[in-house]
């Protein structure tokens, strides 16, 4: 039976949620370089285990929306959160870089349930303008979380080694195994039957065949995807390049969580006067010039962190005015099957990042790499826009077309 649940609480718990990908993954990379000395093996096969985070995310959001759909938020929750646990815990133990890789892959697996019910949740809930309420508010506690992991990953580097990383992991997983299992109500009504293969391939073709949810998939996949490409391009361009140690890379990862957490208190403000769609618009300007930034920056200076991390804010700072608006502008027109919606944007955004990396790791010079990649999903996500604002002009001809008398 579907419970409504106070926008503080959804909120609360959409975050929590939410942050468990973000903060499993910028926990783990100031531990990265040192990595490939403790496993004696490659900064490659070290780079392939986010490769394989980010696989496992985006893949297994394709199951795990239409499973709570089918089964209710709450079970298909508790069930993957036990699957992050395991994949934790190999992690935490691994004696060989295959196994590492095995556990990062778990955890990609059991961490894709968050973003994907997070939102789902929302929208089974709200609409409209209360709905994007909840998703800005939800970015703004998002911010905290993944700014402080990197701190916490380096000062735990620095003081007990790698295995610690992944030990805090896991004490993250349970505290959220223990608080979803006692606070979070179930918002949908379980229909079993959403779970066979032909409803669940009727979902995505309807996704896929709107070109409005396709539109703000695509913004949000230049826009957030970008931050997902940076965590793999980030490190090294900062540790090795410019010098710094692990535990000030998570320091100095501040700035970008500052910038969207920023940009996120700013738009409540922003939104008491404006609109949703100006706030978009000023946000893909900033995604713009960030873009712009990075290019210069890039081609005119030798890599220091102000000269990277400069642009990056510029860019997230953007992110945060845009995120809200267009993940519920992609939700509010399939209530029924918001599991799946919410998969399906989760797993393009987090392709496009996962694709990106790979590119990224091909290049091979991540300072190229990164003024390349991250500027042309900023155009990407403008283009997303214009598409959007175009198909919504089509949809409403052709709604006035089917009623003339409105």
């Amino acid at each position: 039976m579907a419970e409504r649940m106070t926008e503080r609480r959804t909120s609360m718990l959409g975050a929590l949620l939410a942050t468990l990908g973000p903060i499993s993954m910028s926990l783990y990379t100031p531990a990265m370089p040192q990595l490939v000395e403790a496993f004696g093996t490659t900064e490659s096969a070290i780079k392939l285990t986010l490769s394989l985070y980010f696989a496992g995310f985006a893949f297994a959001q394709l199951v795990a929306g239409p499973l709570s759909d089918a089964f209710g938020r709450r079970a298909i929750t508790l069930l993957f959160l036990g699957i992050y646990l395991s994949g934790s815990l190999l992690c935490a133990y691994a004696p060989a870089v295959h196994l590492l890789l095995a556990g990062r892959l778990i955890q990609g697996i059991g961490a894709s349930v968050g973003i994907t019910v997070a939102r789902a949740i929302v929208r089974d809930q709200f609409v409209g303008a209360e709905a994007s309420r909840i998703m800005n508010l939800i970015g703004i506690m998002l911010a905290i979380g993944p700014a402080i992991a990197p701190t916490l990953g380096g000062l735990a580097l620095a003081a007990f080694g790698w295995p610690s990383v992944f030990f805090l992991m896991v004490g993250f997983g349970l505290v959220s195994c223990v608080v979803m299992a006692v606070f979070l109500k179930e918002t949908t009504v379980p229909q079993p039957g959403r779970a066979r293969p032909r409803p669940v391939m009727a979902a995505y073709r309807k996704l896929a065949s709107d070109h409005r949810f396709l539109a703000c998939a695509m913004v949000m996949a230049g826009a957030v995807g970008a931050l997902y490409a940076q965590s793999t391009m980030l490190p090294f361009i900062l540790i090795q390049k410019v010098g710094l140690t692990p535990t000030q890379f998570g320091m100095g990862m501040l700035m970008q969580s500052g910038a969207y957490f920023s940009g996120s208190i700013a738009l409540r403000f922003f939104m008491r006067r404006f609109s949703g769609e100006q706030a978009v618009r000023l946000g893909l300007g900033l995604i713009g010039i960030g873009s712009l930034m990075i290019i210069l920056s890039v081609q005119v200076i030798e890599p220091r962190f102000l000269s990277i991390m400069l642009p990056v804010s510029f860019y997230t700072f953007g992110i945060a005015f845009v995120t809200p608006q267009m993940t519920t502008a992609a939700m509010f027109p399939f209530p029924h099957i918001a599991g799946s919606a919410s998969a399906l944007m989760g797993f393009i955004q987090m392709g496009t990042g996962f694709a990106a990396g790979v590119i990224a790791a091909l290049l091979g010079l991540p300072v190229l790499a990164f003024g390349m990649i991250i500027p042309i999903m900023g155009m990407m996500s403008i283009a997303g826009y214009i598409w959007f604002l175009c198909a919504s002009r089509r949809e409403d001809r052709a709604a006035g077309l089917r009623n003339p008398t409105e």
